[in-house]
């Protein structure tokens, strides 16, 4: 086994780490900025995990798919954080606490 093919190990294994943790999160999170955020970071994992396949098999055609499932993430984060910021703005024009 060359350092390439262990270094791709380790990847995997320290993504699908963080990728538990962040399920986790996105579970017992206490509140839903912390469910969110979890979530983005799932996406930025299952991204990083679509790169290092690319990279690994020698199929750049992959970093395609993960630069789209990067805009749709970012999207969503924006319109979460839209939605978050009208209800706000909704709670303090009527008084009452979010």
């Amino acid at each position: 086994m060359d350092f390439f093919a262990l270094a791709v190990i380790i990847v995997y294994v320290l993504l699908s780490l963080s990728l538990l943790v962040s399920l986790i999160r996105v579970i017992i999170g206490p509140s839903l900025l912390d469910r969110v955020v979890a979530l983005d970071l799932i996406a930025f994992i299952v991204i990083s995990m679509i790169a290092t396949y690319a990279i690994s098999s020698g199929h750049p055609v992959y970093l395609d798919v993960a630069i789209v499932l990067a805009l749709v993430a970012f999207l969503g984060t924006i319109a979460f954080a839209r939605f978050v910021f009208i209800r706000a703005e909704r709670h303090k024009k009527e008084g009452t606490h979010v």
